[in-house]
């Protein structure tokens, strides 16, 4: 099946690349199941560099979408005639457009292998293997690392070396973990906010309906133009925390220390008088 003509994102926006390996690890599939849809044509094949096959945002969105009409009980036949009805119709064609910009991948980063070993070097983890081994069973049980066999495959590698840097510096990857754990569920919760001023664009359309033709390039440009905003909003917000919260702290570790150098200035003045009482009973 030729591949539809999609919307494509401003050129100011990076598009991801991927081997099918990397397409399978950032969309939560296997290469298996992307051979089959490429058979069955539900997903347009690669473009061919040499011997190697690359995928793009396009796919990557294409499987998130495949996946969750699979999850609310779509069978691959009733998702081959809507993209069947997609390719054929120019109304149903344009939610390709809008499938990118917004169901494209958010980040830039290209997975990264790494073996037991090299994890045990960039964070400094000595100790029995038993203890290495646990150690990166809780940094696969909080997503941070998957398996692949012996090895590991971190989906965010900048992610990592933050960790190791910290972990290098002293932190105990225990705090780290724990930290990680108890943030989540605010990004989480900010992740929603950011995604409904996305997806707020279409909700001056009925929710089973696609928006008219003539409105889609405008809409899909103003998408893709939404969403930098949003991680330039979440890294000022973070900075502004931060701060705040580094000078609370900072603010109360100072008091402290000048209370108790007033307690010790204070006892300091006593001292003297004290010891004349004590000399005068004498």
């Amino acid at each position: 099946m030729p591949r539809s003509p999609t919307s494509a994102p401003p050129p100011a926006a990076q598009r991801n690349e991927y081997t099918v390996d990397e397409l399978a690890r950032v969309s939560d599939s296997t290469v298996r199941n992307i051979r089959a849809y490429q058979d069955r044509g539900l997903l347009a094949p690669p473009e061919k560099r040499g011997r190697v096959g690359v995928y793009d945002d396009t796919h990557a969105s294409r499987l998130k979408l495949i996946h969750h009409l699979l999850a609310r009980g779509y069978t691959l036949a009733n998702i081959q005639d809507l993209i069947k009805a997609i390719d054929e119709g120019h109304d149903l064609r344009s939610i390709l457009g809008l499938e990118n910009a917004i169901g494209s991948r958010w980040s830039h980063e290209r997975p990264k292998k790494y073996s037991l070993v090299e994890l045990a070097k960039m964070f400094g983890v000595k100790g029995t293997p038993a203890s290495l081994t646990k150690t990166v069973a809780k940094a696969v049980e909080l997503g941070l690392l998957e398996r692949d066999g012996l090895a590991f495959v971190a989906r965010s590698p900048a992610t990592l070396d933050a960790g190791a840097t910290m972990a290098q510096a002293g932190i105990p990857l225990a705090d780290l973990f724990d930290a990680v754990r108890e943030s989540r569920p605010h990004f989480d919760a900010i992740a929603k906010a950011l995604v409904n001023l996305v997806v707020r664009q279409l909700d001056r359309y009925e929710s089973d309906a696609l928006p008219p033709p003539a409105d889609v390039p405008a809409l899909v440009d103003a998408i893709w133009r939404v969403r930098p905003l949003g991680m330039v909003l979440v890294e000022s917000e973070m900075n502004r925390a931060l701060e705040e919260a580094s000078g609370d702290y900072l603010g109360d570790r100072v008091a402290a220390i000048m209370a108790k150098l007033e307690r010790t200035q204070a006892r300091a003045a006593n001292e003297p008088d004290t010891a004349r009482v004590s000399k005068k009973k004498k």
